[in-house]
């Protein structure tokens, strides 16, 4: 959540940091502001709404010239949205201005000590509180902005990623994180700052991720100075080389991202299995489980943590490693994991699953997990992120940046990282036959070419879309793999359309749901031919008998569903197990239809956001 740009070097900071702002937009924000110095003064300008929003206000009322700039798009926590909620936040002097992500927990006590000593505030953040709190240390200490920058953080409670500057020093920038990401990209000469690296790819490829509790000053003519928050400890900057591209954060010619990230997972699930995968030699080859083999195969049990569309993904891993590789697991919301006191053990496996790497609730279960001594394995998106650092071992899941707050392409690249586990472990417990395990390799090489003739059903489900864009409220319905994707189908409906909807399981529809068909009720039903087929259609026939609108995903061919559903929409043939990766493509673009034809911020839906760093 919110959105963190700055700037400091010799080319005009305002563009920079705008264009970044937009970079970030799909983390979800409510107010954006921008301070730009221009040799003299702090120039500000912040607002309620869209960075569009900041660009006219800010072009038209403020000096916009200078070199040293910070940026911000804020998702409320402390003050509703406004504009004087918005940061950037000036301390009392005006001499500091700060940006923030996270919460400071304590800032209450802080802020009624701070205002016995005359300090005045005019937001309801928790981030004026803290910049204030640094002024404070800077003239009781006599101190440099970075060692009160340090001394302060030492005295308050809670997450945060933050950049500050002081007008009386140019050429220095200050950042710090703890629980929220940061990252620092290293020019010549210049230096960037953002929550992750999208805003500064095309000035330049290499960039230093700061670890919690560290601490960076940034100065111009010198290198970057690392320390520990804690114990004024030096750390040395790793500086790594990125792997994105421009390209891969535009929307290339597509109306939204979702939707031309809905049409990379042909491509996506290509690159995740990429390497590792390897049909030819009858083998799965994954660095981080071949390392760690033991711990895998000699495991009690796996425990799954993750939230929203990564837990349903961890849902369908449930099925596929109990199925294949029979080892039994618990999936847990990764919010509510560490508030039970759950019972650990050092023969556990934790699977840790997030987009971003970066969720706070499972970084959370990961402390937590390690404390009792389970092994941690990751698996996310992002390359340098607080998960893949945290955790013992892992995989990345190769997706490519995911801009639209909904997740579709990271759901099924989770899945197909998932899958390749559970199908490397089935072998080595000697769960499968050589011909079974090559009949599984072999049908997971061919789902991108499935989800290509997947995604050739968007003109039907353009259509479909049409006849329900007005509903109110929608059920869906699967059983087994594909009960999860009842869930995720369920969730997408929500997300971007704000209509109502429920994920069950079939079998469950006569313990309450049914109670809420009618003829106005549109049912998602998914009913391929692989799992449990007679049931589902039995549970089809109770919704029709009571009128409800049934609109089905079947499997190519299909005759006795298509007889009865109002709606259709096939996907190939596959294993059971894989069918998940195909099922789940017509509810993605059921949902972005639905959304963009009732006028939904598709890509950035309402008090959602990508990245959710604080719990």
């Amino acid at each position: 959540m919110c959105g963190i740009v700055g700037y400091i070097g010799h080319r005009d900071a305002y563009p920079i940091i705008v264009k970044g702002l937009q970079r970030l937009e799909y983390r979800g924000y409510d107010s954006a502001g921008v301070a730009i110095f221009d040799g003299n003064e702090i120039n500000l300008a912040k607002t309620k709404g869209k960075v569009e929003d900041l660009k006219k206000k800010a072009e038209s009322s403020i000096s916009v010239g200078g070199n040293l700039g910070i940026g911000h798009t804020r998702w409320a926590t402390h003050g509703v949205p406004n504009d004087v909620n918005s940061h950037p936040h000036y301390s009392n002097s005006g001499n500091l201005v700060i940006i923030h992500n996270g919460i400071i927990e304590n800032y209450e006590s802080v802020k009624k000590e701070l205002t016995k000593r005359g300090y005045i505030f005019h937001s309801d953040t928790d981030t004026e509180v803290l910049v204030n709190l640094i002024e404070e240390v800077q003239k009781t200490e006599d101190v440099k902005l970075g060692k009160a920058v340090q001394i302060a953080l030492n005295q308050v409670v809670g997450a945060y990623a933050i950049a500050v500057f002081d007008k009386r020093k140019p050429d220095e920038i200050v950042v710090a994180k703890l629980g929220s990401p940061l990252a620092i990209g290293v020019g010549e000469n210049e230096f960037f700052i953002a929550s992750d690296a999208s805003p500064f790819i095309e000035f330049t490829n290499n960039a230093v991720y700061l670890e919690d509790e560290e601490m960076a000053i940034i100065r111009l003519g010198k290198e970057i100075k690392l320390r520990k928050i804690k114990d004024d400890a030096i750390a040395y900057p790793n500086i790594l080389e990125l792997q994105m591209n421009l390209e891969e954060i535009e929307k290339g010619g597509y109306d939204h991202f979702m939707l031309k990230e809905i049409y990379e997972q042909p491509r996506a699930i290509l690159d995740t299995y990429r390497g590792r995968l390897r049909v030819d030699q009858g083998i799965v080859k994954m660095a981080g489980i071949d390392e760690h083999l033991e711990k895998f195969i000699n495991a009690d049990r796996i425990i799954i943590v993750a939230c929203g569309t990564s837990w349903h993904a961890g849902l369908v891993a449930e099925y596929i490693f109990e199925d294949l590789a029979r080892i039994p697991v618990e999936v847990e919301y990764a919010s509510e994991f560490r508030y039970r006191n759950p019972v650990i053990t050092n023969k556990d496996v934790l699977i840790a699953i997030s987009q971003s790497g970066e969720t706070a609730d499972t970084l959370a279960a990961i402390k937590l997990a390690k404390e009792n001594g389970a092994f941690v394995f990751g698996v996310c998106n992002v390359v340098g992120s607080s998960i893949a650092r945290e955790t013992h071992a892992g995989a990345y899941t190769h997706a490519g940046p995911e801009i639209g707050v909904a997740s579709t392409k990271a759901f099924t690249t989770q899945i197909t990282v998932l899958t390749l586990i559970a199908l490397k472990l089935a072998k080595e417990k000697g769960k499968f036959s050589e011909s079974k395990f090559h009949e599984y390799l072999t049908e997971l090489e061919t789902i991108p070419g499935k989800v290509e003739k997947a995604l050739e059903s968007n003109p039907l489900i353009e259509i479909i879309s049409e006849v329900y864009k007005d509903s109110t409220n929608c059920l869906y319905l699967g059983r087994g793999y594909n009960f999860p994707v009842a869930l995720e189908g369920a969730l997408k409906l929500k997300e971007i359309s704000y209509i109502h909807a429920e994920g069950y399981p079939a079998a469950e529809m006569k313990h309450g749901p049914i109670a809420l068909i009618d003829e106005q009720m549109p049912v998602f039903v998914i009913a391929t031919k692989k799992g449990h087929y007679e049931k589902v259609v039995s549970n089809i026939q109770e919704i029709k008998s009571r009128k409800g609108k049934i609109i089905a995903i079947v499997t190519e061919g299909d005759e006795q569903v298509t007889e009865l559903a109002d709606h259709v929409i096939e996907v190939p043939e596959t294993l059971e197990s894989l069918t998940p990766l195909l099922t789940t493509i017509p509810l993605q673009l059921l949902s972005y239809h639905i959304a963009v034809m009732r006028g939904c911020n598709v890509d950035q839906p309402r008090n959602l956001a990508k990245s959710v760093t604080v719990e």
